[in-house]
C-alpha cells in the first residue's frame, strides 16, 4: 500500500513538474487571455457601431427623440455586452475542461422553478422592456398612472419611481403600469373660464381680457402665442361666462392657467369689474306684506 501511495506521489510529482504539465497551463492561460481580448473589443467595436448609428439617425428614414434615442442605446449595449460576456465565460470553462452540459442543464431547471415561482417578477420585467422599446414615458415626464401622478425619476427593468408633486416617492412595479398619461410629450392647453357680472358688456370685458392676454406671451416663456378668447361659454344666476384657452409647453398647463387668472383678476379689478358673488335677496314680513297690498292695488 505504501509503495502504491509513493508511486503515486512520484508519478503526480513528474507530471506536475514535467514540461507537458507547464506547457498545458500556458496554453490554456493564453487562449483565456485572447477570449477575454476577443470579448472586450467585441463589445467596444459593437458600442461604437451604435453610438455610429444613432449618430446617423437622421440622415436616414427612421427618426427618434433624443431622450428615446439616449434610453434606446443604454439598453442595446448593455443586452450585447451581457451576450458577449455570457459567451466568453463559456467558452472559459470549456478551456479549463468543465463540461458545460450539466451545468446548462441544471440552469434550465433552475430557471423554470424560479419562473413558477416569480412570475409578478417576469411580468414586471417584461413590462420593463415594453415601456422602455415603446416609449411610453421617459425619466423627467410628468406621468399620471395606476392612481399616481408625478414625475418620473428613473424607469428600471422592474420598477419605475415616480415623483409627487407634493414630495412623496412611488416606486411602482412596472407590471402594474397598465394605462399611462403622458403630459410632457405634446403641448399643453390652459384653459380658463372668466366670471363676468351682467352689469358690464361682453365687448367691454373681451377687449379688456384681450388686451391682457396679448401681452402674456412676453411675460411667461411657458405660454405659447397669445391666448384665444373662445366667447361666453355659460349663463349663469349671477353672471356669464367668458372662456380663455392658451397653449404651453408640455406640464406647464396648470401654471398658465394660475397665472392667466392672476392677470385677468387684476386687469378687470382695476378696470372697475369686480368678479361676480352669489345674491340673496331678502324682505321682512312687514315688506311682504306692503308688497302684497301694493300688488293688489296694482290689480
Amino acid at each position: 500500500m505504501e509503495e502504491i501511495d509513493m508511486n503515486a506521489i512520484q508519478e503526480l510529482w513528474a507530471y506536475v513538474t514535467g514540461p507537458d504539465f507547464w506547457i498545458s497551463i500556458a496554453e490554456g492561460l493564453l487562449q483565456i487571455f485572447l477570449i477575454i481580448i476577443l470579448a472586450l473589443t467585441i463589445v467596444k467595436v459593437v458600442r461604437s457601431l451604435v453610438d455610429r448609428l444613432f449618430k446617423n439617425r437622421q440622415k436616414g428614414p427612421i427618426r427618434l427623440t433624443a431622450r428615446r434615442e439616449n434610453t434606446l442605446k443604454k439598453l442595446i449595449k448593455n443586452v450585447v455586452a451581457y451576450i458577449i460576456y455570457f459567451i466568453a465565460i463559456v467558452m472559459i470553462l470549456g478551456v479549463i475542461n468543465i463540461d458545460i452540459g450539466p451545468l446548462i442543464a441544471g440552469a434550465g431547471v433552475v430557471g423554470l422553478a424560479i419562473g413558477f415561482g416569480a412570475q409578478n417578477l417576469v411580468r414586471d420585467i417584461i413590462s420593463g422592456f415594453f415601456i422602455i422599446f415603446e416609449d411610453q414615458f421617459s425619466v423627467g415626464d410628468y406621468v399620471a398612472t395606476s392612481g399616481i401622478e408625478g414625475t418620473v425619476e428613473e424607469i428600471g427593468l422592474r420598477t419605475t419611481q415616480i415623483l409627487s408633486w407634493t414630495g412623496e416617492m412611488n416606486i411602482l412595479p412596472n407590471g402594474n403600469v397598465t394605462q399611462v398619461t403622458n403630459y410632457s410629450t405634446h403641448n399643453g392647453l390652459s384653459i380658463v373660464d372668466i366670471n363676468i357680472p351682467y352689469e358690464s358688456s361682453v365687448e367691454e370685458a373681451e377687449a379688456l381680457i384681450r388686451e391682457v392676454a396679448e401681452t402674456l406671451p412676453d411675460k411667461y416663456d411657458f405660454i405659447l402665442g397669445v391666448p384665444e378668447i373662445i366667447g361666453v361659454q355659460t349663463l349663469d344666476v349671477s353672471h356669464f361666462v367668458i372662456r380663455i384657452i392658451a397653449d404651453t409647453l408640455p406640464s406647464y398647463q396648470w401654471a398658465g392657467e394660475r397665472n392667466i387668472r392672476k392677470e385677468m383678476q387684476d386687469k378687470l379689478y382695476s378696470s372697475g369689474i369686480e368678479i361676480p358673488s352669489p345674491r340673496i335677496v331678502m324682505y321682512s314680513r312687514e315688506e311682504q306684506e306692503q308688497l302684497r297690498k301694493d300688488r293688489g292695488t296694482e290689480q
